[in-house]
């Protein structure tokens, strides 16, 4: 019966017949995927993380005691400036105008007879038919009476007022909250009751926190009053909780004044378009922009460098074919590239595939690959990986 002599066979039958006639087993050098250290102007990335909020919030409170009467907008809705949000029962405020009026008039008629006195009074009491003493207390009536006038005038107008604050209506457009009370409660006794926020969405802002070590870098190279560098916009992009790219870029609005002592970060504020109303106040992200342009970076790609004990190094191989360890000090990451701060030049072939099998000294095959172009801005979310 015949048998299959299966390849492992042939290999050591192949090895027997190389020792028996005295020659040596040729030694193949191991392939190895090499890629070209390049040198380019690159874009570095800071990515921030923070919370949304509105470019209004204003919070609609209770600024009269009374009970609610009615909730005239639906929770969660767009509204605009000039709606009716909440009734307050003007009912017990009408009744306090009424008797602020009625004050008034009751003034109004002790000043205009006191008035008449005074001008009744003058005439006699240039004629001497009447004393000085008596046309001076005729003039303090009349003084007393316009003082009660205008007291009460005072008191019909904050009457009306009080009165125009039981019909609540909103006074921006925007996206209106949760109410805070129902129809029926007592509202704005002792203090102003919160009744619900309204906020402006469109734009939106959003705010995060970063570091003096990353402000100082960023200051030097982006205007923040302008959100511009060399003139031109720079553009800010959102990263959404579930992991997707907010579609329209931001600008940057403003820096803290100070750093918080607490945390040792300075509040970075960016405004983003809104028309589809997406975003809402309090949705937590992370804003990714170029904070400076890298001139002549030297570069290679992540997977070339190896980590180890916070040591970095590399496989270099030589016009030789033969591979040699070296370390090198990283910069920051682009994309699926790294800078290389020391230690590469441009035109030396790094090891990016097969460095496992490596050792100092040994001669490889160099199959060479595509590093990419490093103008390509990585994705957020990518960088880094």
């Amino acid at each position: 019966m015949n048998r299959i002599i299966v390849p492992p066979l042939l290999g050591l039958l192949a090895t027997l017949l190389a020792a028996c006639s005295g020659e040596e087993p040729a030694v193949v050098a191991p392939e190895v995927y090499v890629a070209e250290v390049v040198q380019k102007d690159v874009p570095v990335y800071m990515e921030v993380v923070g919370q949304t909020r509105g470019s209004q919030d204003v919070d609609i409170r209770a600024r009269v005691e009374g009970f609610l009467d009615s909730i005239d907008f639906s929770e969660g809705s767009y509204v605009h400036e000039g709606d009716l949000l909440y009734q307050i029962d003007p009912k017990p405020l009408e009744a306090a105008l009424a008797q602020a009026k009625g004050k008034l008039a009751t003034s109004q008629a002790r000043l205009d007879q006191a008035t008449v006195t005074v001008n009744r009074m003058k005439p006699l009491a240039d004629q001497q038919a009447v004393s000085l003493q008596e046309l001076d207390n005729a003039l303090a009536n009349q003084h007393a009476a316009r003082a009660e006038v205008d007291a009460g005038k005072a008191a019909v107008e904050k009457a009306e007022l009080d009165l125009g604050y039981t019909t609540i209506k909103s006074p921006i457009d925007g996206i209106v909250g949760i109410t805070e009370v129902k129809a029926g409660n007592l509202v704005g006794s002792g203090e102003s009751t919160l009744l619900t926020t309204v906020s402006t969405v469109d734009p939106v802002l959003f705010r995060g926190g970063i570091s003096e070590a990353d402000y100082l870098r960023m200051s030097r190279n982006i205007d923040v009053r302008r959100g511009s560098r060399d003139g031109k916009n720079v553009e800010v992009h959102l990263l959404l909780a579930d992991g997707t790219e907010f579609p329209h870029t931001g600008t940057f609005e403003a820096i803290e004044r100070a750093v918080d002592p607490t945390t040792g970060t300075l509040s970075l504020q960016v405004s983003f378009p809104n028309p589809e109303r997406l975003l809402r106040p309090g949705q937590y992200g992370r804003i990714r922009f170029a904070s400076e342009i890298r001139k002549g970076a030297v570069l290679v790609l992540q997977r070339a460098v190896q980590e180890l004990q916070d040591r970095f190094n590399v496989m270099v191989v030589g016009p030789d074919n033969k591979v040699s360890m070296r370390s090198v000090k990283v910069g920051p990451r682009v994309g699926d590239l790294w800078v290389i701060d020391e230690g590469l030049k441009p035109g030396e072939k790094v090891v990016v595939e097969g460095l496992q099998r490596l050792r100092d000294g040994m001669t490889v095959t160099a199959v060479p690959v595509d590093m990419g172009s490093p103008d390509r801005p990585a994705a957020i979310g990518e960088e880094g990986k």
